[in-house]
């Protein structure tokens, strides 16, 4: 690892600590009630009281980041964490399955994998209706064939290996043997796949919730705060800019760390 990654990769886990304080303990960064309206407070800037400046109904703005940082990392992690269970399963099962049921699930997955994550979860929030939960459950289902693909390949690549062949020769059943040798080898894939994931699964859902798909007024919520902005730039630029500033900050330090962690993981520098 070059000294430049190094900086980027310890510069990712700050910022990414810090994000985790605040969706686990919003009370101890918070300075003030993320629902608590004051008229007479509405749309001042950002000061030394509200560091973030308050919103139209005079609510700190600083106070709703957050707080409104465990509702969006909270659905990108769940998301992730279903969608790679759910990935390891499938996709397990297809790399030990028949080639007839191998090659139907594998059609099916590229058909879902053609089409963009983003898409994918509209559709499915199209067809199950707005609200937190349903936007867990489009993500998830978005997120899926990607993991689906990759559990199949390591599948497929670990159940010949020698190892594998040596625990079989020694007397192994084959269940214990590929869930002792084969599944460690496939989760330890997957889980470097998932911490990209996540950064993407958070974008997807603050994407919905600016749509309006998701949470309602006034929960703290990160793409619902940033659609809440949308239409006072000119007036009251960081009712939008700060909770953007996390998302944005949120994706690229869970991608760099991804990336660097993969990196590591197929013995390259960069």
């Amino acid at each position: 690892m070059t000294r430049a990654q190094t900086v980027l990769l310890y510069c990712a886990i700050v910022v990414l600590a810090v994000l985790a304080c605040a969706a686990a303990f919003p009370g101890l960064l918070a300075t003030h009630d993320p629902l608590q309206t004051d008229v007479r407070a509405a749309l001042l800037p950002p000061s030394a009281d509200h560091p973030f400046g308050t919103d139209q109904s005079g609510r700190d703005v600083y106070s709703r980041v957050v707080h409104g940082a465990g509702r969006s990392i909270g659905i990108g992690l769940l998301a992730t964490g279903v969608a790679l269970a759910a990935g390891l399963l499938v996709g397990a099962l297809a790399g030990l399955a028949p080639r007839a049921v191998d090659t139907t699930l594998m059609r099916v997955n590229d058909v879902l994998m053609a089409f963009p994550e983003f898409l994918v979860a509209l559709v499915v929030v199209a067809l199950l209706g707005p609200g937190p939960v349903n936007i867990a459950i489009a993500v998830t289902l978005a997120a899926v064939p990607v993991y689906i693909r990759l559990a199949r390949v390591q599948t497929r690549t670990l159940r010949s290996a020698e190892h594998v062949e040596a625990a079989r020769i020694l007397g192994v059943r084959p269940i214990p043997a590929f869930l002792r040798h084969v599944v460690p080898g496939v989760l330890g894939s997957l889980s470097v796949l998932a911490t990209i994931g996540i950064g993407s699964s958070i974008l997807a859902a603050a994407g919905l919730s600016f749509l309006g798909l998701g949470p309602s007024e006034p929960t703290p919520e990160w793409g619902l705060m940033l659609a809440g902005g949308r239409n006072v730039l000119g007036q009251a630029w960081w009712i939008a800019v700060f909770p953007g500033l996390a998302i944005t900050l949120t994706v690229i330090s869970a991608t760099i760390v991804g990336r660097i962690l993969r990196a590591r993981a197929e013995g390259r520098t960069t």
